[in-house]
């Protein structure tokens, strides 16, 4: 698979569907729906740390793409590179302090980290703390051992599937879907 491909998942996956800073919070967040906006759990929320290499697979627009990523996350905060399928870097991720930023001369500027970092704490913060969040924003909570789904009313916007090795995550509301692979037990 090319770069282009590549970028254009990521664009298209975690593109911002609406924008704009709140003046009443300067939290970062990320629309989970057109008009839901969660705001980004601090560090100490994660579940497990990791400190480990994944493989990522997407779906998006009848097209499939690849990427690799190590990843550290812990209760001081995450940082994530990103290599392409040869192992050149793509870009490096890094949620802090509250603070997100993405260092890359590939990806487009217009690309909002915020949505990549939400989906990762959709999938690997505590559950409870995630339950409280998405009720701010008017979204509901469902966890069970294998899985998560956030819901707007009875519709199921996302679903995250957990397995040994794998956890896939289903945007249904935006189309995209992806299975990051890797030791997370």
């Amino acid at each position: 698979m090319g770069c282009k491909k590549t970028i254009m998942i990521f664009s298209l996956c975690f593109f911002s569907c609406a924008s704009g800073a709140s003046v009443r919070d300067n939290r970062p967040f990320a629309y989970l729906t057109d008009s839901s906006r969660f705001m980004l759990l601090p560090s100490e929320d994660i579940e497990n740390s990791m400190d480990m290499a994944q493989q990522i697979s997407a779906h998006f627009a009848g097209g499939d793409y690849f990427l690799n990523a190590y990843v550290q996350a812990d209760e001081t905060g995450m940082g994530i590179t990103l290599l392409n399928e040869l192992g050149a870097n793509m870009g490096e991720l890094s949620y802090r302090n509250g603070a997100v930023s993405l260092t890359s001369a590939v990806f487009p500027k217009s690309l909002r980290p915020e949505y990549i970092i939400a989906d990762f704490q959709l999938c690997f913060y505590s559950a409870s703390r995630l339950r409280s969040a998405l009720e701010d924003c008017g979204l509901l909570f469902e966890h069970t051992e294998t899985g998560r789904r956030i819901l707007q009313g009875e519709t199921v916007i996302i679903e995250i599937e957990k397995k040994p090795g794998a956890v896939m995550l289903t945007n249904h509301l935006r189309g995209y879907a992806y299975t990051l692979e890797g030791d997370f037990e």
